[in-house]
Parts: structure tokens; C-alpha cells; sequence
């Protein structure tokens, strides 16, 4: 997620009218804003754009609400905020116990959307702050960030330094899908100029040092189409 850096917002929804009023809201509050019209276009902007928070329509056609949420939440622990003309208990307690942030009803004031976004953006980045500086733990790998240190399964193991940094990459993204273009860029820099095939070749060098099954690897996981993602493992 951007920290210093002005943050991006997706808005997906169908109702261009409403769309236009929520995002000229978000744009003047100093929020960078990305649109999409439907659930599949949501996904793909959301894959490719990378943003910070996701605002929600639950009735939308082609893929609705609820079928993204749920995708949304099975790679990336980015705030979504629901902003539906649907006001039924159920489908607030729904959307929550789905993953959502926070469930925002029509007719809504420009303080009635702007201050739950503001409440997601900053716990998240109050999230990210803390994982930084305290370093990482799972139960299958730790890292001290500022020492270079990585534990797999409480055994001390050696990096270089280009597979601790694409480990750290993942790991600060951990159950979010990174594409290959958006790991050459972190781990090796935008002035990198070779092929895309690095990436995959470093993925298998850190699956042999991190993974019990480097053939069948349950931290780092291949998503088809997409690229790769580190599933933190809970027990």
C-alpha cells in the first residue's frame, strides 16, 4: 500500500451518476481515484492498479458485490467499503462477515463516506507501520527486516541478498496476489531491463530454502494468470 504517497481509491460501481459524485468526493478530499463500471472490471483494475482501499456496490451486473468481495478477500487483505442502496440488517451483517470494512447505506453526506475511508486507510497503514518496524512471525517463518535474519521453522537459513528481498516482498503483501511485473519492480528496480523469467526462476531458488515440499509449496503459491502470493499460514 502507499504510504507518503497519495492514495488510490477504487470505486467500483455501475451508476455512472453516483459513481461521478462519489469519486469527485474522494478526488477533493486528495484521494487518487480509479473507476470501474462492473465486478469483472473491478477485479482486473484492482489486479493491475494495485489500490489502497476499494469502495463497493453490491447490485451490479456481469459479477455482483458479493462475488468480488469474495475474491477480493481470498487475495488481499485490502479495506473495502460497501456503499449500497440496500438497507436490510442481513445484508449489512452479510457484507461484514464477509470481509468488508464497513457497509455505508444511500443517501449518504460527503462526511458519511469520507470518514470510514479515512478510519480503513489509516488502520491499515497503522498495520503496515507496525509490521515494519517490528519485523515478521508466522508460525512457519520470521524475519527481522533491519538485522537480515530469516528463521524457517526455527532453523536460521541464508538468502541471498535478491531472494531475502523478494521474500520480504511477499511477505509485507502476504495473502495478496503480486504479479510478475509488480515483483520485478520491487525486488529488482524499475531500471531493470531483463526478462520477466527472473522472477520465476528466484520463486523456485526461495521454495527450495522456505517450503517443507518445494514441489508442492503451500507458502508461496502460484496464481494462474496473476503471479505469486504468500499465504501466511495461521497454525
Amino acid at each position: 500500500m502507499a504510504s507518503e504517497q497519495q492514495k488510490k481509491i477504487l470505486v467500483i460501481k455501475d451508476n455512472e451518476d453516483i459513481r461521478t459524485v462519489v469519486t469527485t468526493r474522494l478526488n477533493r478530499a486528495g484521494y487518487d481515484t480509479i473507476i470501474a463500471a462492473d465486478g469483472m472490471d473491478g477485479l482486473r483494475r484492482f489486479y493491475g492498479d494495485r489500490p489502497d482501499l476499494v469502495v463497493l456496490e453490491i447490485a451490479m451486473p456481469v459479477m455482483d458485490g458479493w462475488q468480488v468481495l469474495e475474491r477480493l478477500r481470498k487475495v488481499s487483505d485490502a479495506p473495502v467499503l460497501i456503499l449500497t442502496a440496500a438497507t436490510q440488517e442481513r445484508d449489512k451483517l452479510r457484507g461484514l462477515r464477509s470481509g468488508a470494512d464497513d457497509y455505508i447505506t444511500k443517501p449518504f453526506s460527503g462526511e458519511e463516506l469520507l470518514a470510514p475511508v479515512e478510519v480503513a486507510l489509516r488502520r491499515a497503514s497503522s498495520s503496515e507501520e507496525e509490521a515494519e518496524s517490528t519485523g515478521y512471525s508466522d508460525p512457519e517463518i520470521t524475519i527481522d527486516f533491519q538485522k537480515y535474519e530469516v528463521l524457517v521453522r526455527s532453523e536460521s537459513v541464508s538468502l541471498s541478498p535478491t531472494e531475502f528481498r523478494l521474500l520480504a516482498a511477499l511477505i509485507r503483501n502476504a495473502n495478496q496476489v503480486l504479479s510478475q511485473d509488480q515483483l520485478l519492480d520491487q525486488v529488482w528496480g524499475r531500471e531493470y531491463v531483463g526478462s520477466l523469467e527472473v522472477v520465476r526462476l528466484y520463486v523456485g531458488y526461495l521454495r527450495r530454502k522456505v517450503e517443507r515440499n518445494h514441489e508442492a509449496p503451500a507458502l508461496i503459491e502460484t496464481v494462474r494468470g496473476f503471479g505469486y502470493r504468500y499465504c501466511r499460514p495461521t497454525s
